[in-house]
């Protein structure tokens, strides 16, 4: 008689603590820092903080970047290796374009919840300064056909193929392999669609930038913002932005339509950086005298048909996943947006935040109170390293919660390149 399989019981998951450095703006004071180089800061911060050098302390570590070197391949271990985390902690990457660093988090999270380990580190980094450059295809064509050869004679005649137009490096571009479109250009054609205007997203482009610097003014970031390569604080952050400031600025995205609304302002640039957040079972929190900030509870994941769906009429927009991935989870939690006392919504860019805002609306959802709404800020003001972005928000959001000394929940809400959408609940017991 074959033993009984039990199923394990599901635990809950607490989130203890983050730790990012400062995001930077492209080709500025990260210029030169690789992936590898911030996540480790990153993890290093977070180690010394929650005191986890010995062997065990973390049973593993889940990381991910969107733009890799090849020497990237194993990253998130090369990470643990050169930082303070025990080199015994086994590690591993993760990938999913803008939903990289909440998604490190659900698939470490899963693991806690069944008992599999005790506690883990996840996050993400990205840097759009060391972009990697490929090989112009055509010369990699060449070159392999080059080692193919059975002879010098052979060889020398593949190599011989070689143009001056071969050695020009093919540059990494934020655009859709299946569209050739940009995510700025996506995301104007989703504001037509739902008729985002210019001054809204002007505003709560301004709101982005007002909200978190009062944030860094209180000292809300001391404990989870290390500097690095001499940047305190998020460099992109603008305290005097306004929106009749933002008005002035033109218009870089939909330019092949009338009265573009989409600019540089109310758009998130470029941005390098890294972050981490430590997630553990109540049982090992309380074995070391810590108080989780919060509960990760529930999370769902959505794409859309952003190439052959509807597009035009919004409602799959590149960006608009999140108006499926919601809902569903909300259902399932039975929940609804008025339940949540915090929401954070990624703000890749303002039209795409009005867009999502309004796709719940529309179906059903009811209006999110802007008091709630990324009340320390987002990606428009810190910027957005695309896979470091989902970490910070779970940091941010499991600290606000935790301030306010009474039970409440956060709602976040994270949009992805290929037409993807991750979100999660937060809840402080």
């Amino acid at each position: 008689m074959s033993p009984q399989r039990i199923a394990p019981s599901v635990r809950r998951v607490a989130i203890i603590g983050g730790a990012r450095i400062p995001f930077g703006r492209s080709d500025g004071p990260y210029a030169t820092a690789s992936n590898q180089q911030m996540l480790t800061a990153a993890l290093d911060g977070l180690v010394e903080r929650y005191d986890l050098q010995e062997p065990g302390a973390v049973g593993e570590f889940v990381a991910g970047a969107v733009l890799k070197h090849s020497r990237d391949f194993n990253l998130a271990r090369e990470a643990v290796l050169g930082s303070t985390l025990h080199p015994s902690t086994p590690a591993y990457d993760i990938q999913q374009a803008c939903g990289t660093g909440l998604q490190a988090v659900i698939a470490a999270a899963n693991k806690i919840a069944l008992g599999q380990t005790e506690s883990a580190v996840a996050g993400g980094a990205d840097t759009a300064s060391d972009a990697p450059l490929g090989v112009n295809d055509r010369l990699r064509r060449i070159l392999l056909e080059a080692r193919r050869a059975k002879s010098a004679g052979a060889r020398l005649k593949a190599l011989a193929k070689v143009r001056p137009s071969h050695l020009v490096p093919d540059i990494p571009r934020n655009a859709e392999p299946r569209t050739g479109l940009s995510m700025g250009e996506h995301a104007a054609v989703t504001a037509r669609a739902w008729g985002i205007g210019r001054t809204a997203q002007d505003e709560l482009a301004a709101a982005s930038h007002g909200r978190l610097a009062a944030a860094y003014e209180r000292g809300f970031f001391q404990d989870l913002v290390i500097p690095f390569r001499g940047l305190a604080r998020d460099q992109n952050l603008r305290p005097g932005s306004t929106a009749e400031k933002l008005a002035a600025l033109k218009p870089v995205f939909g330019l092949d339509h009338p009265d573009p609304t989409m600019t540089a302002g109310n758009s998130t640039p470029l941005t390098d950086g890294a972050a981490t957040v430590l997630l553990a079972s109540e049982e090992w929190a309380r074995e070391r005298g810590l108080t989780p900030l919060a509960y990760l509870t529930a999370y769902e994941t959505a794409a859309v048909d952003f190439v052959d769906g509807d597009v035009a009429g919004g409602e799959d927009g590149l960006l608009m996943a999140l108006a499926y991935a919601v809902p569903r989870m909300l259902e399932r939690a039975g929940l609804k947006p008025a339940d949540f006392e915090l929401i954070e919504i990624h703000e890749a860019f303002a039209s795409q935040v009005l867009a999502t805002l309004a796709a719940w609306e529309k179906r059903g959802l009811g209006t999110v109170d802007r008091d709630r709404l990324n009340v320390a800020g987002s990606s428009l003001a810190t910027g957005h390293p695309f896979a470091a972005t989902g970490a910070r928000i779970v940091a941010t959001l499991a600290k606000l919660l935790a301030e306010r000394d009474a039970p409440a929940r956060g709602l976040i809400s994270v949009c992805a390149a290929g037409g993807q959408g991750v979100t999660a609940v937060l809840e402080r017991a």
